[in-house]
């Protein structure tokens, strides 16, 4: 094999986990030998929600990355409206504002990042991974050390590599299109619950240029909704939503305890079944997980040292969110934190961070919320 095909770190999926996961590889070591492999060419779309949190652009920002240029052409989303499933609102600005950036954009910017910081970039889809050598074979084309799987949802580095399933019960899907902004309020995400077909919400996330990023998504149970189905409960929730185009994906998300490490193969965002089970939320968890894969690659042990970061960067959070996630199933619980929000910027900050971020369950939330529950406020029809 030739030495051109010898790497340091193969990064499987050039989005926001791939890229991040090389960005950080580059910046622990700038003379480290690091590929990145994706089967499309830049850009293309990506379906996804596209809300960007502040913790996301933190990381990206202390790894170099141009925040001005990443967000160009959009605007900051300050304020969040959100409906519960028996119709209590809760309307408040956020602590830090929050971006909308469509991942055609955003993808494309970050493999540039990346490939201006040192990884190269090669057009090309995944099929096998062989351990030899110390290292890892791909395909027969090229041997890395270690291997990075951010290859998304129905990712083929975690088949391969031996990770476990997916828990029953842990995959959502969801539907997201593109439409005018008109409708809604200008810097305003909204989302919008219901108790039909419960966990299940609609969204609108406007993106700055006349434009909002809409959808609809619930967890599958015995049977995966079909399109029809998806489309109609997004017009219920979203009546004044125009006509749209809708594309549909899967959303395999957190079970608390994700398997990320095997051997030479280190696994990163929805790869990883980094999904936020409350929300859906995956890029601050792609980003996140990516920068502390990309950090432990060129280590020794880089799987155990993985696992540990982020065991204690995510660990309690992700714990917090798949116990929230199983008492949820009771929409009422999910009315009773919405009045908290509602009634206290604190608990709304604190439902924020749980929602889009690393946070726990606060005292000042479970305060806000135990006092929502003795004073329970009238709550429209679902």
């Amino acid at each position: 094999m030739p030495a051109s095909s010898e790497w340091d770190l193969a990064v499987v999926g050039a989005g926001p986990a791939g890229s991040t996961a090389a960005l950080a590889a580059m910046r622990a070591n700038p003379a480290a030998r690091v590929l990145m492999l994706d089967s499309a060419h830049f850009p293309r779309d990506k379906i996804c929600g596209d809300g960007v949190a502040p913790h996301a652009l933190d990381i990206l920002a202390a790894l170099g990355v141009d925040l001005a240029a990443l967000t160009a052409g959009t605007a900051p989303v300050r304020d969040l409206r959100l409906t519960s499933p028996r119709g209590v609102t809760a309307a408040r600005r956020f602590a830090r504002p929050a971006s909308v950036v469509p991942r055609a954009l955003l993808d494309l910017r970050l493999v540039q990042a990346a490939r201006t910081a040192g990884a190269r970039l090669r057009r090309h889809r995944v099929r096998t991974l062989t351990p030899v050598r110390d290292g890892v074979d791909i395909d027969g084309i090229a041997w890395a050390r270690v291997v990075i799987g951010a290859d998304g949802a129905e990712s083929v580095v975690r088949r391969q590599c031996g990770a476990r399933r997916a828990p029953a019960g842990t995959t959502a899907i969801a539907l997201r299109g593109y439409t005018s902004a008109q409708p809604w309020p200008a810097g305003e995400q909204r989302l919008v619950m219901t108790t039909a077909h419960w966990p299940a919400y609609a969204w609108v996330f406007p993106i700055g240029d006349g434009t909002a990023n809409v959808g609809y998504g619930e967890l599958i149970r015995a049977e995966t909704p079909t399109r029809a189905h998806l489309t109609e409960r997004l017009h219920a929730l979203l009546p004044d939503c125009p006509p749209v185009t809708l594309r549909g994906h899967r959303l395999p998300l957190s079970p608390g305890r994700p398997d990320v490490g095997h051997g030479r193969v280190l696994l990163a965002g929805d790869a990883a079944s980094l999904i936020n089970p409350l929300t859906g939320e995956g890029i601050y968890y792609a980003i996140l997980s990516g920068f502390l894969a990309g950090t432990a690659a060129l280590t020794t042990g880089p799987a155990d040292r993985y696992r540990r970061s982020l065991r204690e960067t995510l660990g309690r959070h992700l714990r917090h969110t798949d116990a929230v996630s199983r008492l949820i199933r009771a929409p009422w619980l999910v009315d009773v934190a919405t009045t908290a929000a509602r009634d206290h910027q604190r608990a709304f900050d604190d439902l924020v961070e749980i929602g889009l971020g690393a946070g726990t369950i606060r005292p000042a939330l479970a305060a806000a919320m135990l006092t929502a529950l003795a004073r329970p406020s009238r709550s429209g029809p679902a």
